[in-house]
C-alpha cells in the first residue's frame, strides 16, 4: 500500500509505502493482517525502513491507533530496521493512524481494532479505587458478623447516683412525703431495679 505525495512543495517524489500481510489463524477462526515493514522512498530510492510491531487486525475489520511512531514517548511501534541503516536518522510519527488493507467496500473503513491498552491509567486506577472499596466492605462485613448480640433478657440496675438518698436518718422509710403547697405526693427512696426483655 502505497501513499504518494505527488507535487507538494517539498513533497514532491516522497512515497510511504506499508507492506501488509495476511495470515490465518487456527485459534480465532479467521484472517488476521498486520503491517510488516514501513518504507519511506524519495526519488524512487529507499531511505529508510522500519519494521512495525504489535498493528495487526482481523482481516475484516480496520487497525486504529492514536500514534504509530519510531519515538519512544509514543510507545514506538516502528522500529529501525537495522543498526546501520539511515532509519535513525528519521522521525517518524502518524497521529490518528488507521489502515485497513483487505476486505475494503464502498472505499470507507470497517469497524476499528484499537491499540489502547486494556490497563491505561485511568482503568488501572479505577481497579484501584474497586478494591479499596472491596477491602472496606469486607472489613464492614467481618465487623458485622462478629459483632456480639444483646441477651434477650438482662436485667439493669439503677445507679445510686441517680437517685440519691435524700436524708440519713429516715433510711427505714420507703417513701417521704414531699413539701408542696396543695396535694401530698411521695418520693421512692430506694434504688429501683428494671428489666429490659429485647
Amino acid at each position: 500500500l502505497s501513499l504518494k505525495f505527488g507535487d507538494i512543495g517539498n513533497l514532491k517524489g516522497l512515497v510511504i509505502r506499508f507492506l501488509l500481510t495476511t495470515s490465518y489463524y487456527q485459534l480465532s477462526v479467521q484472517n488476521w493482517f498486520s503491517l510488516h515493514r514501513l518504507q519511506l522512498l524519495y526519488n524512487h530510492s529507499i531511505q529508510a525502513t522500519f519494521n512495525a510491531t504489535r498493528i495487526y487486525a482481523p482481516a475484516s475489520y480496520s487497525y486504529h491507533c492514536e500514534h504509530v511512531s519510531s519515538l519512544q514517548r509514543y510507545d514506538a511501534l516502528l522500529i529501525p530496521s537495522s543498526a546501520n541503516d539511515l532509519s535513525k536518522l528519521w522521525e517518524v510519527t502518524f497521529t490518528d493512524f488507521q489502515i485497513q488493507g483487505f476486505n475494503i467496500q464502498e472505499g470507507h473503513f470497517a469497524y476499528a481494532k484499537d491499540c489502547a491498552s486494556f490497563f491505561s491509567p485511568a482503568i488501572l486506577m479505577g481497579l484501584v479505587m474497586s478494591l479499596i472499596l472491596l477491602l472496606v466492605l469486607a472489613y464492614t462485613l467481618h465487623m458485622l458478623i462478629h459483632l456480639k448480640s444483646l441477651d434477650r433478657h438482662y436485667d439493669c440496675k439503677a445507679s445510686p447516683t441517680y437517685f440519691g438518698q435524700m436524708k440519713d436518718n429516715d433510711m427505714g422509710d420507703e417513701k417521704e412525703p414531699l413539701r408542696s403547697s396543695g396535694n401530698e405526693s411521695y418520693e421512692l427512696r430506694n434504688q429501683q431495679f428494671c428489666k429490659i426483655y429485647i
